[in-house]
């Protein structure tokens, strides 16, 4: 039996939808905890069930090696189904199994089959899978660890120190077991790295051009939180001459984006309903292996809190987009069940001239949804104008 640090901000999103004809699908960038969430949904059901007949796959597993196709799944399954109770079927890293999707529908189909799966590239619920089970899954995205579960699960109080650690090594789960340097963690999280783009992005969608995939990842990391586009892109590796077009970079960043690995922000008016069709962001789920490509950087403090809040509110449940009104730009405009929340992060405001910026450019939004100003500043707190001030750690204390 493993041990692992509960996760309840999502067994709470799983729990209405258990013993429902549901499939539970969980998806998430690799060695962000999906395997010990389905070890906790498990627990959960032994708590709440009495001997429960539950069927675990776990695909990065020798022994579960020989299940390559559905064939092979629901011959499995099979062998190991219960014709007397209920059967609750968890699958780890289900798209290593050809055409599972095959499979899970003649399940669901049954009736006595309750389904969690996990994957790790968002392209799983893509095509047949779409198709076969429209209506009939729920998806819920695991992320690194946010920063409340960052200090429960390394035993730290709320301090400077301790944030400074978060936004430096990231949340990946597996660092409780690690010393916290630099040398230590980033040999360890690189070796993560080297895991999500060999299997989930250049083996998934047979790149060639692994080279300039490697350089393409550099350049993001180096303008996280920059206004991007193709062409952009492009125009840069030709200056370094590097020859690619923005239809293939396009592909790449696509494919980046399908493995979790890094995500792509569109920008959108203030009303957040017309999307710009030219130019987005681009941020990493974990900032640590980000770093671990090119170094946490001290200059770049500005657009690593902007990663660091932006993923915070993906853990919250919002969809976000870049706002632009009147050629000003708010960072984070954020919806969830019909609500809107304004964000706007800045490392430091130190004088007047850069509160009317930061704060202004909020005051120009003419509507009474919540607008935030987060920041590094100590004597952060209060309001400017309506506006709320908070320091950084607090936003990211609080699930909004």
């Amino acid at each position: 039996m493993k041990n692992y640090i509960d996760r309840n901000i999502y067994l709470e999103k799983i729990i209405p939808f258990i013993d429902k004809n549901i499939v539970k699908v969980i998806v998430g960038q690799r060695r962000v905890g999906k395997s010990y969430f389905l070890l906790q949904i498990m627990d959960h059901l032994r708590k709440e069930k009495q001997n429960p007949n539950i069927i675990f796959i776990n695909k990065e597993l020798y022994e579960f090696d020989f299940i390559r196709d559905y064939h092979d799944l629901m011959k499995y399954v099979r062998s190991k189904t219960s014709a007397t109770q209920q059967n609750y079927l968890f699958v780890d890293e289900i798209q290593d199994i050809d055409q599972f999707e095959k499979a899970l529908r003649s399940l669901q189909a049954e009736g006595n089959f309750d389904i969690f799966c996990t994957g790790s590239n968002a392209k799983m619920l893509s095509g047949d899978l779409a198709t076969l089970l429209s209506g009939r899954y729920i998806e819920t995205k695991i992320f690194s660890l946010s920063y409340p579960e960052f200090l429960e699960f390394h035993n730290l109080e709320n301090s400077q120190q301790a944030f400074f650690d978060y936004i430096k090594f990231g949340g990946l789960p597996y660092l409780i077991h690690l010393t916290l340097e630099e040398r230590v963690v980033f040999d360890y999280v690189k070796n993560v790295y080297d895991t999500i783009v060999l299997k989930d992005v250049v083996s998934r969608y047979q790149v060639r051009n692994v080279a300039f995939l490697e350089n393409l990842i550099l350049f993001l990391a180096d303008n996280i939180g920059n206004l991007l586009s193709a062409k952009k892109i492009s125009d840069f590796l030709k200056s370094q001459r590097i020859q690619m077009s923005p239809n293939l970079i396009l592909s790449y960043c696509n494919y980046m984006a399908s493995a979790f690995f890094i995500f792509k922000v569109k920008r959108s008016d203030i009303s957040g309903k017309k999307i710009f069709d030219v130019g987005e962001k681009y941020y990493f789920e974990d900032v640590g292996m980000r770093h671990a490509l090119i170094g946490f950087r001290q200059k770049d403090i500005n657009q690593i809190l902007e990663n660091v809040v932006f993923t915070h509110l993906l853990i919250c449940g919002y969809s976000v987009t870049v706002g632009k009104t009147d050629g000003k730009e708010i960072d984070f405009i954020c919806q969830k069940n019909g609500e809107k929340l304004y964000v706007q992060v800045a490392y430091l405001i130190p004088d007047q001239k850069v509160r009317e910026r930061e704060f202004g450019n909020l005051l120009a939004v003419k509507d009474n949804f919540p607008k935030l100003v987060v920041s590094m500043d100590e004597m952060a707190g209060g309001q400017y104008e309506g506006i709320s001030h908070l320091h950084v750690r607090d936003f990211l204390s609080k699930y909004w």
